[in-house]
């Protein structure tokens, strides 16, 4: 009779593990093809099941993989702006703030608007955009300023003055400290935070697992201050036809930054 109970670590042996797979070197993406092969092939190197980290009493631990110097942002989560009353970024941003679609008339229809921004609270973006971190109001705010706007977007900034007007955003949208801070805390557990070196080798791809964390305690003060310093971004995605909801994303090797305790196993 065989046993599929799946395989079960204490903090410690699981850094035992982890220690033991570094030292193995290369190893091959044990899922051909597939993006997430970091990921993947460190559970299957742990004998652990997707997305799950079966530590005792610890269902607050997560896995979380990355490759090393890799430019590409993480996704921490999807939340939309308050006022919840409006569908801020559909009926306020797209169509006062939105410009053409460049697909417009090819793969959308004609009149097909877009309002993609990936913002921060360190400058303002080409149009005039950033996060401002309100710590007496306890808000984190989307503002406009239009005296700020690149002048090669001169023709859009003259439509945003007819639809909306070229002051502040009003009203300005937010996330209050407390729901925000609730949403990244159940989002961002105590985490093994492991890295890894690529290398392809007969259109093959290899992994070296060299760099492991363990990040403890989630930092509210952390990730407003990876807000202020653009380590992690505000990512509005829609079209008229469809909003993709908005992210926070965080920079390659910032999650450190969100954690009380961060201890370098490797």
């Amino acid at each position: 009779m065989t046993n599929n109970k799946p395989k079960t670590y204490t903090k410690q042996e699981l850094i035992a593990k982890l220690k033991e797979i570094s030292a193995m070197g290369l190893v091959p993406n044990a899922r051909r093809g597939n993006a997430g092969g970091i990921g993947n092939t460190l559970e299957d190197l742990l004998g652990i099941e997707e997305n799950n980290l079966p530590i005792p009493n610890a269902a607050e631990w997560e896995l979380k993989t990355q490759r090393v110097n890799t430019t590409s942002l993480t996704t921490l989560f999807h939340t939309e702006p308050s006022p919840r009353a409006v569908r801020f970024v559909p009926q306020v941003l797209l169509p006062r703030y939105g410009w053409p679609h460049e697909e417009a008339g090819h793969r959308h229809p004609r009149g097909e608007m877009s309002f993609r921004q990936t913002i921060h609270g360190q400058s303002r973006s080409d149009r005039g955009f950033m996060v401002v971190v309100d710590r007496k109001q306890r808000k984190i705010l989307i503002s406009f300023d239009s005296q700020n706007v690149d002048p090669r977007h001169k023709t859009w900034l003259e439509s945003v003055k007819r639809r909306a007007g070229l002051g502040e955003l009003s009203p300005q949208p937010y996330w209050g400290f407390d729901d925000l801070e609730h949403k990244a805390g159940t989002k961002l557990l105590n985490t093994f935070y492991v890295q890894a070196e690529i290398k392809i080798e007969r259109k093959r791809e290899y992994y070296k697992y060299n760099k492991i964390m363990m990040l403890q305690k989630f930092s509210f003060e952390g990730f407003l201050k990876a807000l202020e310093e653009a380590k992690i971004l505000v990512d509005f995605d829609a079209r008229t036809g469809h909003n993709h909801g908005t992210k926070f994303r965080m920079r390659q090797d910032c999650l450190p930054m969100l954690y009380k305790q961060a201890t370098t196993i490797l």
